[in-house]
């Protein structure tokens, strides 16, 4: 595409992006809401019975609600044709892992004291909070090299460092399945909506695996000979 056709392409873009960017500070004013809500209930005492429980399955709610909302970019994107989305999927993805650090948090200082010492054995020994911490160990990762420095520095590993995180989803969603199944109260209609909701958004990524990994056998094309 050349001369008017292409200035006015450019020009749309240009604009485009420039939406995206104004709209980001109200996206990430947004992603805050669920912490000021939980703020506000711990002030108000509107936390119930068990405060502390209520914390750490908010917070852990909240994790994995982000995290699949990063993991859902990709999709939309490739259905909509919205390639605006793929900018606030970083801030997404962060919030997930704020919210990650914030839930191990309170395990950590309310659960066991602030006892590093007793971590090991309780990842050792209760299966849902070995997946849980192995998933926050996934999502480090991921957050200390989102930045554009180190996509630049890690160049083609960085994206297949950050297949991580369908590994960390996995995690999070199997957490949750077995703190249910060990005996907690809340529903296990909860995880199993997560669960469903991950395998949806990995199904929907199936298609593109597939072409990548035809055209990977296939090799490059092979140039023809004049004639």
């Amino acid at each position: 595409m050349t001369g008017p056709a292409a200035t006015r392409a450019r020009a749309s873009t240009r604009a485009r992006l420039d939406r995206v960017a104004a709209s980001k500070p109200l996206v990430f004013a947004l992603c805050l809401l669920p912490l000021a809500w939980l703020a506000w209930d711990m002030l108000h005492g509107q936390l119930g019975t068990d405060p502390v429980a209520q914390l750490e399955h908010r917070s852990g709610d909240w994790t994995l609600r982000f995290l699949l909302a990063t993991l859902a970019i990709t999709p939309l994107r490739r259905l909509t044709g919205w390639a605006w989305l793929l900018r606030y999927r970083r801030m997404l993805g962060l919030f997930a892992f704020f919210h990650a650090s914030v839930h191990f948090a309170l395990y950590l200082v309310v659960d066991l004291g602030g006892f590093w010492s007793q971590v090991l054995g309780e990842i050792v020994k209760k299966p849902y909070i070995t997946v849980g911490f192995l998933a926050w160990l996934l999502m480090l990762p991921l957050a200390l090299t989102s930045t554009r420095a180190m996509m630049r520095r890690l160049g083609g590993h960085w994206q297949r460092l950050h297949r991580l995180v369908y590994v960390a989803g996995a995690c999070g969603v199997l957490h949750y399945l077995w703190l249910v199944k060990s005996g907690n109260t809340i529903a296990v209609r909860e995880p199993l909506v997560y669960l469903a909701i991950l395998v949806l958004l990995l199904a929907l990524r199936v298609p593109g695996w597939l072409a990548r990994a035809r055209a990977k056998r296939a090799g490059p094309p092979v140039p023809q000979a004049p004639r």
